[in-house]
C-alpha cells in the first residue's frame, strides 16, 4: 500500500533507532525463548516416536546442543522465528512494538510499505543492527540495510503514528 503522506517525513537518525532496538531486543528476546521451547518439544516428540537417538547422550538436552546435526537445525529455527518477527512486522505495518514506541516506520522513499521478501533482506543486511553503525558516516541517515533495500526508516508524527493500525492503514 502506498501512503505518500509518510513519504515526507524526516528520516530517523542513529539514537532513535537505537531507542527502538533495545525495546524491540527484548520482544526479540520472547520470541526466542518461545521458539526454543517449540523446537525443544518439537525434538523431544521426535525422539519419543524414535525419529531421533540421544547419539550417546544420558539427556534430550545434551545430544540437541551437542550433536552438530541437530544443533544446526535447531539454530536455523531460532534465527527463521527472530528474523521471521521482524520480516512479519516491517511488511505488515512497517513496524515492529518498538518502532511504533518511538514513532518510526520502515517503507520505501515512496511512502509504499516493503513487501516480505524485501523485510527479510532487511533483516541480513542489518547484521544484527550493526547495519545502523553506518549511520554515523554518512549525512544521509541510511544503514547498510536501508541502502541494500531500497528503503528507509522514517519519524513519523505523532498523528501519523496514532492513526496507524498494524497492517499498514
Amino acid at each position: 500500500m502506498i501512503t505518500p503522506e509518510h513519504a515526507n517525513f524526516p528520516r530517523a537518525g542513529f539514537f532513535r533507532r537505537l531507542g527502538a532496538m533495545i525495546y524491540d531486543a527484548l520482544l526479540a528476546v520472547a520470541v526466542f525463548i518461545v521458539a526454543g521451547a517449540l523446537g525443544f518439544g518439537f525434538f523431544f516428540g521426535l525422539y519419543s516416536i524414535g525419529l531421533v537417538s540421544l547419539n550417546g547422550h544420558e539427556h534430550i538436552s545434551d545430544s540437541l546442543n551437542n550433536t552438530p546435526l541437530y544443533q544446526g537445525f535447531y539454530q536455523l529455527w531460532l534465527a527463521i522465528c527472530v528474523g521471521g518477527f521482524y520480516a512479519l512486522f516491517w511488511s505488515k505495518g512497517g513496524q515492529t512494538l518498538g518502532m511504533r514506541a518511538w514513532r518510526l516506520k520502515v517503507q520505501h522513499p515512496n511512502g509504499q510499505n516493503i513487501g516480505f521478501i524485501t523485510a527479510c533482506a532487511r533483516v541480513v543486511w542489518s547484521a544484527l543492527g550493526l547495519g545502523n553503525l553506518m549511520i554515523l558516516l554518512n549525512s544521509d541517515k541510511l544503514a547498510l540495510q536501508d541502502k541494500m533495500t531500497q528503503s528507509e526508516v522514517v519519524v513519523l508524527s505523532k498523528e501519523a503514528n496514532q492513526m496507524r493500525n498494524w497492517y499498514g492503514a
